[in-house]
């Protein structure tokens, strides 16, 4: 098969050289992550039922999800739940496979409940509802779900079930790892000695030429905290270990912000480590892209991937895909300094084949372009040519979408 690839060579300012970035992520607990989370658990959840039932993944969509906050009263050292919140699973999924229904909705419910449990101060079952609203999947996407052959190819490829697109770029910006490991790390790190740390984290990182600004909101569990000395003792803590973070990232000067809208009579604390007890409500899809980023500095498409299918929606498969891309053509192709693809696919064509696979790479002086290209080619082809892969690397959860 011989593939629409294209690569061009930009003349820009690499990102690190610009004098303005601004980089965030939402962190695990953040209500819309936690609707993205549920989206891809459930989704997963689905493939490994059907498989389980069928032998195969059938046609579905759990990309809908959306959360209606609750009501809570922390306090100092305790506070309460008063009101539950609510989470509507919302799209589309195949209820019955020749003949034999399949339990769309205990499955879809189960994997939510079990999600949730990564925030480790939420009650599911107090402190949840949770309505599974997902219909029967549209006749004629099912059929496109069932892919087609080409003659001489082999084996059977699916198709497209849309026109999309999906980006990525590599590598990252000092301040993009910042802001993606700095929640990391003080989920994995820091909260095994903070437990009053919440997992609603949201990064903020802004470069100013030689200047970054890290502003972070984190949702503290007030069960863990005794009075206001110690929440300012703690908030401490916090800041000092996410500077610590952020200077093995970077030289430059650092300046980290928490809870800036604290004041000795309003802090910010929470029963569970969540703001959706207390009013921020959520959506899949408005969060981080799959790279764990929201970057308005870089090529970005809009397209939400958790919860969509892993077989043909090419709105999840090529924002995964084009990421992947990028980080091998950056590590193994020399003379490359930054790189972005795009790819566009074809309701109805082979997702290995898309309209156009695009690469925009910022190349180190003096290189020998014609062999950048060739590499970049290939890597894309290859990537293409087993794209299937992506489908396992989901299903397995070796690829994050938010």
């Amino acid at each position: 098969m011989k593939r629409n690839i294209k690569v061009e060579f930009v003349n820009r300012e690499p990102m690190e050289q610009q004098e303005i970035e601004m980089v965030e992520r939402k962190g695990l607990g953040h209500p819309d992550s936690l609707c993205d989370g549920i989206a891809e658990a459930v989704s997963v959840a689905l493939c490994k039922e059907y498989r389980r039932k069928t032998g195969m993944i059938l046609h579905h969509n759990t990309d809908k999800v959306q959360l209606v906050a609750g009501r809570s009263n922390p306090r100092y050292g305790g506070g309460e739940v008063i009101s539950p919140i609510y989470i509507v699973l919302g799209g589309r999924a195949t209820r019955v496979f020749e003949r034999e229904e399949i339990p769309v909705d205990i499955v879809a419910t189960l994997a939510t409940k079990e999600y949730l449990k990564n925030v480790r101060n939420l009650d599911v079952e107090r402190h949840v509802v949770v309505d599974s609203k997902l219909g029967k999947g549209s006749s004629d996407l099912i059929e496109v779900f069932k892919g087609k052959r080409t003659e001489g190819m082999n084996p059977e490829m699916p198709m497209a079930n849309d026109t999309s697109f999906g980006v990525g770029h590599a590598p990252f910006s000092e301040t993009e790892s910042i802001a993606f490991n700095v929640e990391h790390r003080v989920m994995t790190e820091l909260r095994k000695k903070e437990k009053a740390i919440g997992e609603d984290m949201k990064v903020m990182a802004l470069r100013e030429r030689d200047i970054i600004t890290i502003t972070v909101g984190d949702a503290f569990v007030s069960k863990y905290v005794d009075d206001y000395d110690h929440y300012v003792a703690a908030k401490q803590r916090l800041m000092d270990f996410i500077s610590g973070v952020a200077e093995e990232y970077t030289s430059r000067e650092v300046h980290t912000l928490v809870n800036m809208a604290d004041t000795p009579t309003s802090v910010y604390l929470t029963v569970t480590g969540t703001s959706a007890e207390m009013g921020d409500d959520g959506a899949a899809g408005r969060g981080n892209r799959c790279n764990g980023l929201i970057t308005p500095g870089r090529p970005i498409s809009m397209e939400g991937a958790s919860g969509k299918n892993p077989v043909n929606h090419t709105g999840k498969i090529y924002n995964l895909l084009a990421n992947k891309i990028a980080s091998e053509i950056v590590e193994n192709v020399e003379g490359v300094q930054e790189v972005s693809i795009k790819l566009l696919s074809e309701i109805s064509r082979r997702i290995d084949d898309p309209k156009v696979a695009t690469a925009q790479v910022l190349s180190k002086s003096g290189v020998n372009r014609e062999a950048v290209e060739a590499n970049v080619k290939r890597i894309t082809d290859e990537w293409l040519s087993n794209i299937a892969d992506i489908t396992e690397m989901v299903i397995r959860g070796e690829l994050s979408v938010f």
